[in-house]
């Protein structure tokens, strides 16, 4: 039987990376959670089409652009479930009953999850607690952290828009109140985010945060 989730992985030149992104669906796949996965590729020229295809990925092609490509992809998903992975994104072993376990209750349809964010580089210790920061307090995850969403609250809330930060904007809309936090972690790289703030700036975000500015506005800086 045909499970519940459709994956969606918008992918560009991502051949060094989409293998280990993956590797851990295949446990969905045989535990009936995961109906199919689509790839959703902006131009890629590298082995990336290959390798979707070699893995039994439903391959979609269009113009590059993350928000293009998810909306593109999403088009085609056939599942009660969506599931917005990154291409450097792994999740954890024992994901599957994490989420088999999110998905029996009873009001799962009118929430949302995201995943643990973690390093795959252990020193970047710093780096990681100010990301989870953003992400536990002011309730915008990154969307290294994956998102899964019932296909009910994608609808209702008219799912992405084509704009930058498109993660940002569907979770901001999402609302922290219906967001659950899981515990499996999803390991991306540091690298993309040694651009964050020192501890400095982190804590001037946090408290203009409480005090009340966007947190939009404060997530894209």
């Amino acid at each position: 039987m045909a499970g519940p989730i459709s994956v969606i992985i918008p992918t560009l030149d991502s051949a060094r990376h989409l293998p280990r992104a993956l590797a851990p669906l295949v446990d969905g796949m045989q535990e009936s959670l995961i109906r199919e996965v689509i790839v959703s590729d902006g131009g890629s020229r590298d082995e990336t089409l290959e390798i979707a295809d070699a893995a039994g990925c439903t391959l979609v092609s269009g113009e590059a652009g993350r928000a293009k490509q998810l909306l593109n992809g999403i088009a085609r998903a056939k599942g009660k479930w969506l599931l917005i992975l990154h291409p450097q994104t792994v999740l954890a072993r024992g994901w599957t009953e994490e989420v088999g376990l999110f998905l029996q209750f009873n009001e799962a349809r009118k929430r949302a999850a995201t995943f643990k964010l973690a390093f795959d580089d252990k020193s970047a210790k710093g780096l990681l607690f100010w990301a989870r920061l953003r992400a536990n307090v002011m309730k915008l995850p990154h969307g290294d952290q994956g998102l899964l969403v019932s296909r009910f609250l994608y609808d209702g809330l008219s799912g992405y828009r084509d704009v930058a930060n498109e993660d940002i904007d569907l979770v901001r809309r999402i609302g922290g109140k219906r967001l659950v936090f899981l515990d499996t972690e999803a390991v991306t790289s540091a690298d993309k985010y040694r651009y964050a703030p020192n501890a400095a700036a982190s804590v001037g975000m946090m408290a203009r945060y409480f005090l009340g500015a966007d947190p939009v506005e404060l997530a894209k800086r």
